[in-house]
């Protein structure tokens, strides 16, 4: 009751701040009760002055601003589900900035010192102000004192040896107290969600708490910097043959939950476009190394950076892309992969029945449905952007409208698909900010008819047979397991027609033996016929 009641207050906060930013401007009264539409107009009445005037733009976003770090948390996570919160409030919110006041430094030195364990002069010889704050973490720039920089050579992914004196790293620092700050914001969030399900049956659409436990989740991860730290060592181990992108490398020995040690990246930030053209960088290959390594990273490894805007993204002295904050990213599994390269090629090539059908294949459309009328509704979709200039069309923006049609044929949103379309978006928007006349399609061509050639041809099919007889292999492995499972069972039974369980006569036993028995051999003589199928098939190819 008392938790109650302190959550009931804190809401009433968030409330107030919400209605006095103007940010209540977005809620569409036609589709509350009129106790709502009433509930609404009252609020609207504390709204401070010109708030009215912007129709709720920019509003939202100053409102979780002003609530502080975990609220633009929140925000920044909705912004990525369109889904749940519509497209226009997703909109809005992709205003948000994750920008926030930094924290003392010599707090910053204090957690490192006891995060690592270790006296902070012994592993830094110099620690600069913040260059950066956002609502979980701050960064600092940083010079490794000699003895650690001789640890960090041993132990780095280089050759062993001592780092270069004049090598610098970025130090992210967890801010202090967040973990606190976020879990009493979560509870008043989880308080608020259940409510919601509870008296409002229209918000159970949208699923309240699954969402919020979605974000607790999130949060959780990125508040643990060594599963950043990972994220990048990943990626870095995906990319180590490409020539265009690399990522900072990873200095583990400095690196635990609220620290993480990197490579300090010193090229021209994407945020300065005058920069790049005086350090003598050809805009339009930037571009298209931005939009190819993107859809390279989310077709071949199945593992993207979600959170890719300019202030993310550097060019080195070398040319090469930079990726840097690794605290948001996207895993699609190959049924996704598959997904979108075919989606993407059947745009390209006008083949609106292919989409159509890769949808059903998918299983993302009910089978009640008809593929031609689904074909003809993405044809709708797909027609006109060949009618415009190539650097007219936009490859996030079309998916954005495909899986506003989906809708229409009852397509379950797939959270992973929805953050790809996002990151997209945001990919396309650094890439046309250097070369306004990008075409899209023409630079993600190489990049999909080449994931095409290599998992959809006759490589790519004996890798999927390959698959499913290793997992065929797995299944008639576990056969001894099921069988004594099934031995169980009847032993469970017999025992349960002469103890104290439910009565079952000597035929009737006998008969479910029998029964159990026949199941066991058909099962397995199915699966010796699968095999030998297979074997047959690739002996065949």
């Amino acid at each position: 009751m008392f938790s109650t009641l302190i959550y009931g207050v804190r809401l009433a906060g968030v409330g107030f701040v919400f209605a006095r930013e103007g940010a209540l401007a977005l809620v569409d009264p036609t589709v509350l009760p009129p106790a709502g539409r009433f509930g609404l107009r009252l609020a609207r009445l504390v709204e401070r002055r010109g708030a009215d005037e912007s129709h709720g733009e920019g509003r939202l976003a100053a409102a979780l601003t002003r609530l502080g770090p975990n609220w633009v948390k929140l925000g920044q996570f909705m912004a990525t589900r369109p889904d749940v919160v519509g497209v226009r409030i997703a909109r809005e919110l992709e205003r948000l900035q994750d920008r926030m006041p930094p924290f003392p430094t010599a707090e910053a030195r204090a957690i490192v010192a006891q995060s690592l364990g270790r006296p902070f002069g012994e592993m830094f010889a110099e620690f600069s102000e913040p260059v950066g704050a956002a609502s979980i973490a701050q960064v600092h720039m940083a010079r490794l004192a000699p003895d650690a920089r001789r640890q960090a050579g041993e132990a780095g992914d280089n050759a062993p040896g001592e780092m270069p004196e004049t090598a610098l790293v970025a130090v992210k620092v967890l801010r202090p107290g967040v973990r606190g700050r976020f879990q009493r914001d979560l509870g008043a969030m989880r308080f608020a969600a259940r409510t919601a399900e509870k008296f409002v049956p229209a918000a159970r659409r949208l699923r309240p708490v699954e969402v919020v436990e979605t974000l607790s989740r999130s949060v959780a991860i990125e508040m643990d910097l060594r599963l950043e730290a990972a994220a990048l060592s990943e990626m870095a181990a995906n990319t180590v043959a490409d020539t265009g992108f690399r990522t900072p490398r990873v200095e583990w020995s400095f690196t635990e939950r609220d620290v993480m040690t990197s490579e300090w990246i010193d090229g021209v930030k994407l945020t300065d476009l005058a920069a790049v053209d005086a350090a003598g960088f050809d805009r339009k290959a930037v571009a298209a190394n931005i939009i190819q390594s993107f859809l390279r990273h989310a077709l071949r490894d199945g593992f993207f950076h979600a959170d890719m805007h300019p202030g993310n993204l550097f060019i080195d002295p070398q040319g090469q892309l930079v990726a840097v904050d690794f605290g948001i990213m996207g895993r699609l599994g190959h049924k996704e992969r598959r997904f979108l390269a075919e989606i993407l090629y059947g745009f390209i090539s006008r083949d609106y029945r292919r989409v159509a059908e890769v949808h059903f294949e998918a299983g993302y459309v009910p089978a009640s449905h008809s593929v031609d009328d689904f074909a003809q509704a993405i044809r709708a979709i797909g027609e006109p952007i060949h009618n415009r200039r190539a650097d007219e069309i936009s490859m996030g923006r079309l998916l954005t409208l495909l899986f506003e049609v989906t809708g229409l044929f009852e397509m379950q949103t797939r959270p992973e698909l929805v953050m790809l379309q996002k990151t997209m978006v945001v990919v396309e928007g650094v890439a046309r900010s250097l070369d306004p006349h990008l075409d899209m399609w023409k630079t993600a061509d190489p990049v999909v008819r080449a994931w095409i050639t290599r998992n959809l041809g006759p490589a790519g099919r004996v890798e999927e047979i390959g698959r499913g007889a290793s997992a065929l292999i797995s299944r008639l492995g576990s056969l001894p397991e099921t069988l004594e499972r099934g031995e169980r069972v009847l032993a469970r039974l017999e025992n349960a027609t002469t103890g104290t369980g439910f009565a079952i006569n000597a035929d009737s036993a006998d008969r479910i033996g029998r029964a159990e028995g026949r199941g066991m051999r058909m099962a397995t003589l199915a699966l010796w016929v699968i095999a030998v199928l297979l074997a047959v098939l690739v002996w065949r190819m």
